[in-house]
């Protein structure tokens, strides 16, 4: 390993959210000298004690290419990480068309991020190594939705199998992306098909599977695996399945031989580096789906850096540098709460009690909550944005939110201050 005084900067775009947040303390803390691009001044990593330079993206593809090359010949920089899975795909685009100058981004090579990315695609490798994967339909391209097969299952789940491939196609006929959308009997799944007929194109239709999130975080290099962590995903924004906001490190002594599958999957697509494979484990039947491969750092990243997993600083030295770090110290049972979904979580819970269907039976609401103000106070607590030695984005984000509450109230309370109140 070379001194950490010469470690050639990094640029990191997409400094908005925790995930970005945290490859910039895990970098920094390691010597790298990180420039960060966000969407807007409101990115909390630009206020990392790590930062070293601090930039706003430019609204076009183009405009961020440009900006991304004069931060390479200004500072130095030779290695470049994205987190969103568009701007992967647009960094690796750059650098397979020679539009990147003397930077090399840090991700896959084109043809397994197209695995990764398309969900039919993943399955169909995922059945190859005995994955287990939900029942899964996709209906044919047409202007009239076919009709689904009759032992199609309920409640079943919408999604895409390529999101990033239809978004701008949708909003061309002005129809509202979804991410994901449930169905209770035929005639919903019928009616929510109806809605693309002017697409042509129609989601994936999956049976639903019940229980929580499980996650087998892995760091590959020529096939073999150098960074492992398994995580549950313990509560959720919104409540029926989203963004985890409190999830939890587990000993990879469990579920030892689905993980085994994990890596067997991502060996035969070809990966390099970091990903997680993503499951549906319900733990009362030990029934389990898969869900994809986030082929891109994912949501509970902060997960593994405060488990002592380093994901970010592997892909810089692994994949950039050409060496391998020390061995980590690998941390299990703890658990990392990303505060303010959390805290909207347990809001919702109170305000529609009865009315919130969980995917996994756990604790009544009084109970989440009071599991709520306790944790504040178990040793195995950490967080996604407060860090103490690194504390300045989590006041920044306190501000940015409380800003962006009163500017929506500021505008509903003119609005409503515009309408005419009828005489008596």
């Amino acid at each position: 390993m070379r001194s950490e005084a010469t470690l050639p900067p990094a640029i990191l775009l997409g400094a908005d959210e925790p995930i970005g947040l945290t490859i910039i303390r895990e970098l920094g803390e390691h010597g790298v000298p990180v420039h960060a691009v966000a969407r807007s001044r409101e990115g909390i990593g630009l206020y990392s004690r790590w930062t070293s330079g601090r930039y706003v993206r430019p609204p076009s593809e183009d405009g961020i290419i440009e900006l991304l090359n004069r931060i390479a010949a200004d500072q130095g920089a030779r290695y470049l990480l994205a987190v969103s899975e568009r701007d992967v795909l647009l960094i690796r685009n750059a650098a397979d068309a020679r539009r990147l100058v003397g930077l090399r981004p840090l991700v896959p090579p084109a043809p397994q991020l197209a695995v990764a990315s398309d969900k039919l695609a993943t399955y169909a490798a995922a059945r190859e190594v005995g994955v287990p994967v939900p029942a899964t339909w996709q209906p044919r391209d047409g202007p009239v939705p076919e009709n689904p097969p009759e032992n199609m299952g309920f409640p079943c789940v919408l999604k895409w199998s390529n999101p990033e491939s239809i978004a701008s196609g949708l909003a061309d006929c002005g129809i509202r992306f979804l991410k994901a959308e449930y169905c209770h009997d035929r005639a919903e799944l019928a009616h929510a098909l109806t809605r693309y007929a002017p697409y042509g194109r129609y989601p994936l239709v999956q049976a639903f599977c019940p229980g929580g999130g499980l996650g087998h975080m892995i760091f590959l290099c020529g096939g073999e695996a150098l960074l492992r962590l398994q995580h549950r995903r313990i509560s959720e924004w919104p409540p029926e399945g989203g963004v985890s906001t409190v999830c939890e490190s587990l000993p990879l002594s469990e579920n030892a031989g689905l993980f085994a599958k994990s890596e067997a999957l991502l060996r035969r697509i070809g990966w390099q580096g970091s990903a997680m494979v993503e499951y549906r484990f319900d733990r009362r039947t030990g029934v389990v789906g898969l869900m994809e491969i986030n082929g891109r750092f994912w949501g509970s990243l902060p997960l593994a850096y405060h488990a002592g997993v380093p994901f970010a600083w592997y892909t810089y030295a692994v994949l950039g540098l050409g060496v391998r770090p020390d061995p980590p110290f690998y941390r299990a049972g703890i658990r990392c709460r990303y505060m303010l979904p959390e805290t909207r979580r347990v809001l919702t819970l109170l305000r529609r009690q009865g009315r919130t269907q969980n995917r996994e039976i756990s604790l009544p609401v009084f109970g989440q909550v009071l599991q709520y103000f306790r944790q504040f106070f178990s040793l195995r607590s950490r967080y996604y944005v407060f860090v103490i030695s690194d504390p300045v984005p989590f006041f920044a984000d306190m501000v940015f939110t409380i800003r962006k509450a009163a500017r929506l109230w500021l505008k509903g309370w003119r609005r409503s201050d515009r309408i005419a109140v009828p005489g008596p």
